[in-house]
C-alpha cells in the first residue's frame, strides 16, 4: 500500500490560554495543501514486528520515536495486530509548522488499519490520533477544520479558497515548539477567528495573525522578510504556518516569483 501524506497551513492561530496540564487551548484554521507530500508505503509483517525504512530527507530520531512506528504501536496494543514493514520518504520539511510527522501518523493509522481488515470509522481513527499528537486528528480527515481545545476539537470550517494561489518558502532553519511557546502571551480576542473569517480577505491581513508571530519575527528577520516580500508581489495574506518556520502566502493569480521565496524549501500550488 502506497499512500501520500500532505502537510496543512494555519489560518490564523490565537492562542488563547495556558491550562492547567501544560499545553495551551488554541484557535486556528487548518488548510491541507498538495504543495509537497510525504510517500509511506506499508505492506504487512506479521512475524517481523515493526520495520521502518526512511529515505528523502534525513530524519533526526530514533525509528522507535517516529509516529508512524508509534501509531503501529498503538493499533498492536489495542487490537492485536502482527507487524508491519513501512518505507518512508520525507520531504515536508522539519521544523516548519507544517505537521508532516502528524501527517505520517495518520495515513500510518488508516493504511495499517485498512492492512489488517480492523473497519475503523473515521470518528474512531481520530480517538487513535489524539493519543499520538495535538495535530494528527486533522490529518485523518485532511479537508479544512477550526483545530480547537490543544488542537483535537475538529469543526468542518465553510472557507471557500478554491482557486487561490499558495506559496509556502521554508527558510533554511527551522523553530522548535518550545522556541515557539517559550515567548507566548495568550490572549482572547474580541471577535473569535470563525467571526473574522466572514470579514473580506481585504482585511484578513489585519484582523487575522498567528501569535507565534509576535516574538518569532524578533528572533528570525528571515521570516517578516518573507512575509512582506510576499505582500509585495500581491499576497492578499501572508503567514507563519503553525509555530514556523515556514512562512506562506495566499494569492489570487499566479504568484510572481521573487528570489526571496527561495528559502530552503519553497512550494506553489493551487487550493
Amino acid at each position: 500500500m502506497r499512500l501520500k501524506a500532505y502537510p496543512k497551513i494555519n489560518l490564523g492561530l490565537d492562542i488563547l490560554r495556558r491550562r492547567d496540564d501544560g499545553y495551551h487551548d488554541i484557535d486556528t484554521l487548518m488548510l491541507p495543501v498538495e504543495c509537497v507530500h510525504d510517500i509511506l508505503t506499508i505492506e504487512a509483517a506479521p512475524d517481523k514486528g515493526c520495520l521502518l525504512n526512511t529515505n528523502g530527507l534525513a530524519i533526526d530520531c530514533a525509528a522507535d520515536r517516529n509516529l508512524v512506528v508509534k501509531a503501529w504501536f498503538l493499533l498492536k496494543e489495542r487490537y492485536g495486530i502482527g507487524g508491519v514493514s513501512m518505507n518512508l520518504e520525507k520531504h515536508i520539511p522539519f521544523g516548519a509548522g507544517l505537521g508532516g510527522g502528524s501527517a505520517d501518523a495518520a495515513v500510518a493509522l488508516k493504511g495499517i488499519a485498512e492492512i489488517y481488515g480492523l473497519g475503523l470509522s473515521d470518528e474512531e481513527l481520530v480517538g487513535l490520533a489524539a493519543k499520538l499528537g495535538s495535530d494528527v486528528p486533522f490529518f485523518i480527515h485532511s479537508v479544512p477544520m477550526f483545530c480547537r481545545g490543544r488542537g483535537e476539537i475538529l469543526t468542518p470550517a465553510n472557507v471557500d479558497l478554491s482557486g487561490v494561489w499558495c506559496v509556502v518558502s521554508k527558510p533554511a532553519f527551522g523553530i522548535s515548539t518550545a522556541e515557539a511557546y517559550a515567548g507566548v502571551k495568550p490572549h482572547v480576542p474580541e471577535l473569535s477567528l470563525e467571526e473574522r473569517l466572514r470579514l473580506p480577505r481585504s482585511s484578513w491581513q489585519e484582523m487575522i495573525v498567528n501569535d507565534f508571530e509576535r516574538s518569532l519575527f524578533g528572533n528570525h528577520t528571515a521570516l517578516p522578510n518573507i512575509k512582506h516580500e510576499m505582500q509585495r508581489c500581491g499576497a492578499f495574506y501572508a503567514s507563519l504556518s503553525g509555530s514556523g518556520s515556514a512562512m506562506y502566502g495566499l494569492f489570487d493569480h499566479e504568484p510572481t516569483y521573487s528570489p526571496i521565496f527561495a528559502g530552503e524549501q519553497t512550494f506553489v500550488c493551487k487550493l
